[in-house]
């Protein structure tokens, strides 16, 4: 039972890497491409003066949020034994 516990954690800590890699991905690609409006929804707040600029897209961040949760639920779901 013990001799499994490695395993199991590097399984983990490379799937976990596959996954930010692929985030890291989409955010590259998302800045060129802007994927569905985020950053730029209504409700994100943005304040520009004369020499500062303030942005903080809450809105983009709860539907990002709720995306995730959405994901992370299923695999969470279809992985249950």
């Amino acid at each position: 039972m013990s001799g499994d516990l490695p395993f199991q954690l590097g399984r983990f800590l490379v799937l976990a890497g596959v996954i930010l890699a692929l985030i890291g991905l989409a955010v590259m690609v998302g800045s060129k491409f802007s994927f569905f409006g985020l950053g730029r929804l209504p409700g994100d707040i943005a304040y520009r003066g004369k020499h500062t600029t303030f942005y903080f897209p809450i809105v983009s961040s709860l539907v990002l949020s709720a995306l995730l949760t959405l994901v992370l639920w299923i695999i969470g779901f279809l992985t249950r034994r």
